[in-house]
Parts: structure tokens; C-alpha cells; sequence
């Protein structure tokens, strides 16, 4: 069974860095696929990475990480780029979306402008009793 974990923007904003890294890391791990509202920063990017290439072990093999970002259009009146601007201080950068997932599961990600094509690989079926 895949699962999926949505993490809400308001749910990541006010952790510290290092928080935001475990608490990714940790959901990863569980082999779930983590789709998170907004993205990270460069510098959480290059942690994540750094910490889970520490954590890479027989049954966690690591992760794969994308972000999709919304197309801007090239022109935008004064007015409406001003509300953007407002609305990312006021809320945060919310923009984007981030898909994060044991590598184990996920065989590739491929993003183009309208769609994230996400390829899996057949996992084995746990029974419940």
C-alpha cells in the first residue's frame, strides 16, 4: 500500500530548521510520500540531503526530492505584483509544492509545467490479519 502525507504550510512554518529536516526525514522513513505545501530553502535542501545520506542504512536507501514551483506570467501590472509581494509577508512564501520520499518506493520523479509524474516501484502487499 502506498500512503501519502499532505504537511500543510502552517504545519512546517513555525518550526526551526533542523525540526523541519527530522520531521520530513521521519515520515520518509516510515515509507511514506510526503507532499508538502510551499518548499524548502536552498540551505534545508543541502540538510535534508546531508542528513539523510547519514541516515541511509539496509532499510532506509534515501530519498527523492522535488519542488514545483507555479509558472509566472511575464507581465503583471504594478498593482498585482505589489499584492504578491504583501501577501509574501504577510503569510509567508507559500508558493510551490515539495514531493519528498523514500527512494526505495520511488523510482523517479518527473516535473513539467502542468503535471508531477511520479513512478513507483511495486511494493509487496502486507497483509492484515
Amino acid at each position: 500500500m502506498l500512503t501519502i502525507q499532505f504537511i500543510p504550510y502552517s504545519e512546517i512554518e513555525p518550526l526551526s530548521q533542523g525540526a523541519r529536516i527530522k520531521k520530513i526525514l521521519d515520515i520518509a522513513k516510515e515509507n511514506k510520500i510526503v507532499v508538502m505545501e510551499g518548499r524548502l530553502k536552498p540551505v534545508e535542501e543541502t540538510l535534508l540531503i546531508q542528513k539523510t545520506m547519514e541516515a541511509v542504512s539496509d532499510n532506509f536507501k534515501g530519498i527523492e526530492l522535488c519542488t514545483v514551483y507555479p509558472s509566472k506570467k511575464k507581465k503583471q501590472d504594478l498593482a498585482r505584483a505589489f499584492k504578491e509581494i504583501m501577501a509574501k509577508v504577510l503569510i509567508g512564501d507559500r508558493e510551490g509544492l515539495t514531493v519528498i520520499g523514500p527512494a526505495n518506493i520511488i523510482k523517479e520523479i518527473k516535473r513539467n509545467p502542468n503535471k508531477i509524474e511520479l513512478l513507483t516501484e511495486n511494493l509487496p502487499n502486507k497483509r492484515r490479519d
